[in-house]
Formats: C-alpha cells, sequence, structure tokens
C-alpha cells in the first residue's frame, strides 16, 4: 500500500505592521516637499496678482485714463494745460508747429507717467517684499514646529530621561515619518538600558554572594589557632585575592552604573564629600608618611553623593598611593568658582610625561604598563571617577605637576 505523501509546509504567515502599509494613491501624500511646493506657489500667485493689480491701477492713474487732454483747441488757437511747450507757440501756428507742439506733449505726458508707475512701482514691490518674507517666516515656523518639537524631546532624553516620546500628530508626513523612527529608537534603547540595569543587578548580586562566602570561610580558617603556619599562609594569601576581586567586581559594576545620567540629584557639598575621603585614606597616608593639607570651602552641587564620595576617594587614594617614599603630600582643595564647583587634588610623586595622561583613565591601565598587577589597586579608579564626573554633567582633567606627581581637577555644575 502507497504511502501518502506528507503535505507540504505552509508558507510562513508574514507579521503585518500597519506602519508599513502602503496608502492606495501614494502620490496624494501630504508630504512636506507637496505642503512646500503649494505654500510657495500659492504665495507667488497671490503676490503676482497683486503686483499685477497694483501695476494697472497705478498705470491707469498715471496715464489718467478718462480724463481731459492734457490742452484744449479752441477757434484755432491751441490752449496750453499740463503742456508748458503750447505757450510758445504763435499766436496763428501752422500745421507743422501745432503737430510738433503736439508730438511733444505727448512725450512729455508719457515720460511724466513712467516716471511716476516706476516709482510707485518700486513702492509696491518693497511693500510686497515685506509682506511676503514676513508671512513666509511664519509659515515656515509653522512648517518646521515639529523639527522643534524633535529637538526638545532629544534633549530632554539626553539630558535624564529615556521614557519621553515624541508621539508627533498632524499630517503622515515626512517629519511624522521621523518622529515615528525617533520613538521606535527611543523604544529599544531604554529596552537596552532596563536590560543592562537589570543584568547589573543580577551580575552584583550572583558576584558578591560567593565571594562572601569565600571571604567568611577563609577568616574562620584564619581564626583557628592551632592551623599550620603554611596553611596560615596560603589562607592569607587567598584571603587577599578573594578582597582583590571583591574590589574588582565593585568597581566594574559602579563603572557600569555610573556610565549613565544621574536622574535623582540632591544638593551635596565637595567640601564635606572630600573631608570624607580624607578620613577614610587618614590611616593609609599615615603609614606611608604622606601629609594631607588643604582648604576646602563651600561648594554644593546637585548629584549623587555616594558616587561623588567615590571621586573623591578614589583621587585621594591614587594620590597617597603613588607618592614618593618620604616628605610625600597631597593637597585636597575644593572651591566654587565661574558656576562651577571644582575639587583639585595635587600630590608629589614620579615625574608623569604629558603624552601618558589619556591612559590614566583608561581602566585597567597604569603608568608605563598595560595592564594592572599590583596591590595598589585593580586599576579603575579614575574610570570611575571620569564616568561618575560625565554622569553629573561635569569633567576631570589631569595634568602633570613640576617636579613630579599630578594636578586632578574635577569641575561639576552648580
Amino acid at each position: 500500500m502507497a504511502s501518502t505523501p506528507a503535505p507540504p509546509d505552509a508558507p510562513p504567515k508574514p507579521t503585518w505592521d500597519p506602519r508599513k502599509v502602503e496608502p492606495p494613491y501614494p502620490w496624494l501624500r501630504p508630504t512636506i516637499r507637496i505642503r512646500l511646493t503649494l505654500l510657495y506657489g500659492g504665495m507667488f500667485l497671490i503676490a503676482g496678482i497683486l503686483l499685477l493689480s497694483i501695476i494697472y491701477l497705478l498705470a491707469a492713474q498715471a496715464l489718467n485714463v478718462g480724463s481731459d487732454l492734457p490742452f484744449t483747441v479752441t477757434g484755432g488757437q491751441v490752449s496750453s494745460g499740463s503742456c508748458s511747450n503750447f505757450a510758445s507757440l504763435p499766436d496763428h501756428p501752422t500745421t507743422t508747429q501745432i503737430n510738433s507742439a503736439l508730438s511733444e506733449c505727448v512725450n512729455q505726458v508719457r515720460q511724466h507717467a513712467l516716471d511716476n508707475l516706476l516709482s510707485r512701482s518700486l513702492l509696491a514691490l518693497l511693500g510686497l517684499a515685506v509682506i511676503a518674507f514676513a508671512f513666509g517666516y511664519a509659515m515656515a515656523g509653522r512648517v518646521l514646529s515639529p523639527l522643534g518639537r524633535i529637538t526638545r524631546t532629544a534633549r530632554r532624553v539626553a539630558g535624564t530621561d529615556l521614557s519621553r516620546r515624541i508621539e508627533l500628530d498632524g499630517p503622515d508626513d515626512e517629519l511624522k515619518e521621523l518622529s515615528d523612527t525617533f520613538d521606535d529608537m527611543l523604544d529599544r534603547l531604554e529596552r537596552a538600558f532596563t536590560a543592562q540595569q537589570r543584568f547589573v543587578g543580577n551580575a552584583s548580586h550572583e558576584l558578591r554572594t560567593p565571594l562572601a562566602i569565600n571571604r567568611t570561610l577563609l577568616e574562620v580558617h584564619l581564626s583557628d589557632p592551632g592551623a599550620p603556619v603554611e596553611l596560615q599562609q596560603l589562607g592569607k594569601t587567598l584571603l587577599a585575592t578573594n578582597e582583590r576581586s571583591e574590589q574588582l567586581v565593585e568597581g566594574l559594576l559602579l563603572l557600569a552604573r555610573s556610565d549613565n545620567q544621574i536622574v535623582e540629584r540632591k544638593p551635596v557639598d565637595l567640601a564635606e564629600v572630600a573631608s570624607q575621603a580624607i578620613d577614610q585614606t587618614r590611616s593609609e597616608a599615615d603609614a606611608k608618611g604622606v601629609e594631607i593639607r588643604g582648604e576646602r570651602k563651600e561648594a554644593v552641587v546637585q548629584g549623587n553623593g555616594v558616587l561623588l564620595e567615590r571621586i573623591a576617594l578614589n583621587l585621594v587614594q591614587n594620590a597617597v598611593r603613588y607618592n614618593i617614599p618620604e616628605g610625600g603630600w597631597v593637597e585636597v582643595t575644593t572651591e566654587a568658582q565661574h558656576g562651577q564647583a571644582v575639587l583639585v587634588v595635587s600630590n608629589t610623586g614620579p615625574v608623569v610625561p604629558a603624552y601618558e595622561i589619556d591612559n590614566l583613565f583608561e581602566p585597567f591601565r597604569r603608568l608605563r604598563t598595560e595592564r594592572t598587577g599590583s596591590d595598589k589597586g585593580v586599576g579603575l579608579g579614575l574610570s570611575i571617577a571620569r564616568s561618575v564626573a560625565r554622569a553629573h554633567g561635569g569633567r576631570i582633567i589631569a595634568e602633570p605637576r613640576e617636579g613630579g606627581g599630578l594636578v586632578m581637577r574635577v569641575t561639576l555644575p552648580i
């Protein structure tokens, strides 16, 4: 018995998108090109009609259509009206003299009419030009107003909030198509940033938990007084490695979070932030023989206090750790100047070439090394400081200090 052939697979159903449906008469779509064509064509037609009407009226008035002749003939004598040349005719002029006077009179009237028409036409043209420019400016503003709305929305989105949309109403023209495309792009960006934030949160939990467990187990084993010396040494090494991994995870998570703009802002005094950073670094500075000095004046900014404290802490820690062995100092100052809050951290230390300054802000980079490899940190301090400064609308600049060391300057808008 022959087997029945299997039915062919049905073709996949196409997904229907109402925005991609072509209108039945695409040439009737009210595009901006058609609207501007109709607008300026209509303006030209109206201006032409007005100009022709004005020229006709001026010509009729200048030629005195329907009025009396500029001269009169009475009893064989020609009386001068608006023509002055008839006064020079004799009492009994000949036909040739009369025809010559009439021709000259007509020429005078024609020239006067043309001069009058030219002057008034220029005035009319000037008036129409002013009206046309004013009307064109108003209409251009009306036509381009959706672009202003798109620009304002883009600025708000770039500033703080990805949830804003343009949602432009009106005719289905190029501007509405641009607005819809921009809204679709914002939808995708918002989903991407939401997924990133969700990933950062999950990674924070998944990475911190095992490291915390390892640290606890190592500390428990190290607290046993009967443990062999070799085991204690191995435990200390593993504990230091675990602590370095924790710092690396915290730095990476903070770097990922600080690349975004700060949505919730509160008043933060940079002087207080710098003082807290100095307090946390004081013991390390005393152990290395580094003096911390500097005057910290009030400089209040709007931002996130935890992230701003991270800037100051990273800069002060780097200034203490990368210092000279003896007689070193770190100067930390804060002040408000020219509408900005400024945090400056200067320190003594090794000579830093100017061409290597930019490398210091790259993740996992240090002076004259591609990757980190010491116990001074994980190589993310300055990267985090720069990201946090950018997230607050500010910037951080590093300059080599004469004699060795660096001058780190952080400027934030007040």
